[in-house]
């Protein structure tokens, strides 16, 4: 799949944006941060816009809000996710560093270097503050998720770390096994995550690279994933991406503008640090190509229980003709058969539940074997994973005609807390480390 284009002149507006070497600068398009990153309050977030003025770039999603970004925001087509281990014991150094992350995501995503010396303003003698692979590229639609593991509450054992146990929120559950897990412990788990999405992979790296290299010797990367072309759409304004089985993916997926069903089914709402949150489900799914290419086109639509071609149900119509459960076909069977995908992970066969999905397809080489290491980096968003995540892929894992294709090799749970407002001192996590 070919690089998103990016900007050829770095100082003239393009489709995608202003460039950050045209809104950075010296003089009056430099940017004061404060003494240091964790002193970005409102202080720095006026100097941020009073510097970027009528240059504005087109292409940036607010970081502030009262959700993250990167959850209801339209589904970018690159995708960067780290699960970070805590290393520190000294809660103190820890709320230090999200405050840090906070004052650089207000920068980033808005096409900026991390601080305002940049990748090449400082000091000769000291490291630079920004890594520099984008210091030419726009903001690209960039968002930065932060989301907490259940590990940074309790360590096996339950002891409390950070003082944050009896915060420890209901639905950080330990995930089951589920029938058919193959899970790796290099890509499990964690007590910190970072989702950065963008239209421009370099983009999205950066992001990832640069909150990491901040935490050097607090925090460690644990696993990370790259995505590509987008498995699900999160608007209606866009169209239903396929996934490397071919099919498209996320037809009846959540969108954002249906505001209801997503407070239904996405928001945490409860009187916790939490409420304005929501828990945010990871799975590396590997996709057996090599076994699944050599299935009949009718088989695999009965699997899947869509047309290949358009997505339409079998049951007829349209791609987003609703799916009809109850109709008979040959045989007196159902016509989506009762192990597809789609009638298994259907609202009407699960209670009612649905997930807002955010895949992304992944390609990460050969195994030893010489088969492709392809497949689904699987992420959904939900307002309770006991009820909304846990009891759909159990049944997946044992009735799913799509099993046999699959393995799921990593998995993590992290609470995602609600967004930073764009006023003095406010950090990501604020929420539950003032709790």
């Amino acid at each position: 799949m070919g690089e998103t284009p990016r900007d050829e002149t770095p100082t003239t507006p393009t489709r995608r944006g202003f460039s950050r070497r045209a809104l950075l600068g010296t003089g009056a398009g430099a940017l004061a941060v404060g003494a240091g990153l964790g002193a970005a309050g409102r202080p720095a977030v006026a100097a941020l816009e009073d510097a970027l003025g009528d240059h504005e770039p087109q292409d940036v999603v607010d970081f502030h809000g009262e959700h993250q970004a990167g959850i209801v925001t339209p589904a970018q087509d690159r995708l960067c996710f780290a699960s970070l281990n805590v290393l520190t014991k000294d809660r103190a150094e820890l709320i230090s560093l999200l405050k840090d992350w906070t004052a650089a995501c207000r920068r980033i995503t808005r096409g900026l270097d991390v601080t305002e010396t940049g990748f090449d303003g400082g000091s000769e003698y000291a490291p630079p503050q920004d890594t520099g692979e984008a210091h030419d590229l726009s903001a690209a639609h960039l968002t930065v998720t932060v989301g907490f593991g259940r590990s940074l509450f309790q360590d096996s054992s339950g002891k409390d770390r950070f003082g944050l146990k009896a915060h420890l929120p209901k639905g950080l559950i330990e995930l089951p096994h589920f029938a058919g897990d193959q899970l790796e412990d290099a890509r499990t788990g964690g007590d910190l995550c970072i989702q950065a999405c963008a239209d421009d992979p370099q983009v999205a790296v950066h992001a990832v690279h640069n909150l990491i290299r901040m935490g050097f010797g607090v925090v460690s990367t644990r696993w990370m994933q790259l995505g590509f072309g987008r498995t699900s759409s999160t608007s209606t304004a866009q169209a239903t991406p396929r996934n490397l089985f071919g099919f498209k993916d996320g037809t009846a997926n959540l969108k954002a503008e249906d505001s209801a069903a997503i407070d239904d089914h996405v928001w945490v709402r409860d009187d916790s640090w939490l409420s304005g949150g929501t828990y945010l489900v990871a799975r590396r799914i590997r996709m057996i190509l090599e076994t699944w290419d050599r299935e009949a086109l009718s088989g695999q639509e009965k699997i899947i229980g869509r047309t290949k071609g358009t997505g339409a149900p079998l049951s007829g119509g349209e791609e987003f003709t609703p799916v009809d459960l109850n109709m008979m076909g040959s045989g007196n069977q159902p016509i989506v058969p009762v192990d597809s995908h789609v009638r298994l992970a259907h609202p009407d066969t699960n209670h009612g539940v649905q997930m807002l999905r955010r895949g992304y397809n992944y390609a990460d080489g050969t195994d030893t074997l010489g088969n492709m290491d392809v497949g689904l980096f699987f992420i959904a968003m939900v307002k309770d994973p006991a009820t909304g995540f846990v009891p759909i892929q159990k049944k997946l894992a044992r009735e799913d005609a799509l099993s046999e294709y699959l393995r799921h090799t990593g998995s993590g749970l992290f609470a995602v807390p609600p967004g930073v407002p764009a006023d003095e001192n406010a950090y990501l996590g604020q929420q539950l480390f003032e709790a």
